[in-house]
């Protein structure tokens, strides 16, 4: 009795692979291994981090070698750094290992009660010392099981690579690989002494801050910051003439005071000597309105309850706070004036 031909072909055809049977047979303590190594930087580091010797640490990336058929780390006598079969396995595994960990940090968050563990924060540097460094000591009083630890920098910030859970950033956010939220609206002043501003005047329009001494900031990128102002609905950027530029805001701050000249600041930086009088507003009718403070974080999955609780709290903190000084009755008092 004849086999019918569509049967033969069924019966001598190749199995096919199965990604997911794939990714059983592929050692996942490997795969934490492999990661901590390029977190570390050698494998006694990351050995010690795991809480295994070292040899253990080498066992497990080998077999994981084995089992992909490719070499990720290229090793010498004094240097371990990854293959670039080893970097793209990286940028693939890595966020989907780091999302394994938050799972099980949360469903033992849930299990043990009150958040705990530990948060990396990564904020701009004025932005970080003036708002968020003072209210942690009241986030630590109702979270005691959760240690912080804060990194001001003015750079973009590499959740990734620096391991960062948690980013305040000032401005606008393009970067749709992030969610940001936006704590309160960033306004910008642009100020000048009251000694000043008795001295020299007031720019009383956008084109007469040419006449006046400008104080400017340099970004970490290194370029110098831009005043912006919003004119009838349109965006205008002014580089001002500056005898004095900093790369700190709390030096640009101080010069202003000093009566060195004028400068657009954040409204959080200047508005107590607002309201004293050391300061006075220039131009607040043209204010631009389209920044903002924002919190920033990789994903809504998964968020460990240590995150979602400082979220809302810094949130809800910097919200109470009385940072708009740009309010309708001086943008008007000032158009009149003008």
């Amino acid at each position: 009795m004849s086999t019918p031909s569509s049967a033969l072909s069924i019966s001598q055809s190749p199995k096919r692979a199965d990604s997911l049977a794939d990714s059983f047979a592929t050692s996942y303590a490997g795969v934490v291994a492999f990661i901590a190594v390029v977190a570390e930087g050698n494998f006694a580091r990351a050995g010690d981090r795991l809480g295994i010797g070292r040899s253990a640490v080498s066992r497990s990336v080998q077999k994981l070698e084995d089992q992909l058929g490719t070499r990720l780390f290229v090793r010498t006598t004094r240097n371990t750094s990854l293959s670039a079969e080893g970097k793209r396995f990286y940028e693939q595994c890595h966020p989907g290992v780091q999302r394994i960990v938050q799972a099980m940090d949360d469903m033992r968050e849930l299990r043990e009660g009150p958040p705990s563990g530990q948060l990396r924060v990564c904020s701009t540097v004025d932005f970080g010392r003036k708002i968020l460094a003072p209210l942690l000591g009241g986030f630590r009083e109702a979270n005691p099981n959760i240690s912080i630890e804060l990194v001001l920098d003015d750079s973009p910030t590499d959740f990734t690579t620096d391991g960062i859970d948690v980013s305040f950033r000032n401005g606008r956010m393009e970067d749709s690989r992030v969610i940001a939220r936006k704590v309160i609206p960033m306004q910008m002043m642009l100020c000048a002494s009251a000694d000043y501003a008795e001295k020299h005047g007031l720019p009383q329009n956008v084109d007469e801050i040419a006449g006046h001494r400008g104080v400017n900031f340099r970004l970490a990128s290194g370029r110098v910051s831009e005043w912006e102002f919003r004119i009838d609905g349109r965006a205008r950027k002014v580089s001002p003439n500056a005898m004095l530029t900093f790369n700190d805001e709390d030096l640009v701050l101080q010069s202003v005071l000093d009566g060195q000249g004028i400068a657009q600041m954040a409204a959080y930086q200047v508005g107590k000597h607002l309201r004293t009088g050391r300061l006075v507003a220039c131009l607040p009718q043209y204010a631009p309105d389209d920044r903002g403070h924002f919190v920033c974080f990789l994903s809504r999955q998964h968020l460990p309850a240590r995150i979602r609780v400082f979220i809302d709290y810094m949130t809800a903190q910097i919200r109470a706070m009385d940072l708009h000084v740009l309010r309708d009755d001086l943008r008007v008092n000032q158009a009149h004036a003008a």
